[in-house]
């Protein structure tokens, strides 16, 4: 047993290289397989494929402890300034604001703006489309958002676009103070079903010689 388990160290020790004199810099870990990593919530997974960001990079920025619904904001300014998330990860983590963020890349509060078919009022999205109403479009680039407005407005868009989903409906849950994930599942949950409703099969089943006349027999 004692050779058994001195031939079984020596294989295991062989399957890692000596290094010798090296500085802890020059020792790369290796990226973990995508099969190891943990399945992510249906809330990441919308995440994933609506910004065409692999799974692995969100669980990146959630380990940066940014919270499930401001992942969004990171992805959206990502993509519009044509940056890494990583950018706007540290100006975030540096103590910037939502807006602050965005108008160092150039970008101002029109941005954000999500185009509804009804006069939105009372919390949480009253007071930011109060601002787009009250104001001419040349005058939104003075608009001051805050970072709750941003995350919204982001999440509105996110899930409206993603889902194909109405933004008014959007608005009618999380104004009853549900959060962006479990819109999603609800909205989620809601498109499973309604294609579990749809017919298997959409044709009447008509039969080879439905509808047509017989013909004489003898």
């Amino acid at each position: 047993m004692r050779k058994i388990f001195i031939i079984l160290s020596i294989l295991i020790m062989s399957l890692y290289p000596a290094v010798q004199n090296a500085d802890a810099a020059d020792i790369k870990v290796p990226d973990v397989p995508p099969f190891l990593l943990p399945l992510l919530p249906p809330f990441h997974l919308a995440i994933s494929e609506h910004f065409k960001v692999p799974e692995p990079d969100i669980l990146k920025i959630r380990d940066r402890h940014i919270p499930d619904e401001q992942i969004p904001v990171v992805l959206f300014l990502a993509a519009m300034a044509h940056v890494p998330p990583l950018a706007i990860i540290d100006l975030r983590l540096a103590g910037k604001t939502w807006l602050d963020i965005s108008l160092r890349f150039g970008f101002g509060p029109d941005i954000f703006y999500v185009p509804v078919k009804e006069v939105v009022k009372g919390p949480p999205f009253g007071k930011a489309y109060g601002h787009y109403k009250n104001k001419p479009k040349k005058d939104w680039k003075n608009i001051a958002l805050d970072d709750d407005d941003v995350v919204n407005l982001v999440n509105l868009r996110f899930l409206s676009e993603f889902h194909k989903y109405s933004p008014e409906d959007i608005i009618r849950m999380r104004t009853e103070g549900k959060n962006f994930v479990t819109i999603n599942e609800r909205v989620r949950e809601e498109k499973v079903r309604r294609e579990q409703d749809k017919p298997k099969n959409n044709s009447k089943g008509k039969g080879p010689d439905r509808g047509k006349p017989e013909k004489n027999k003898g």
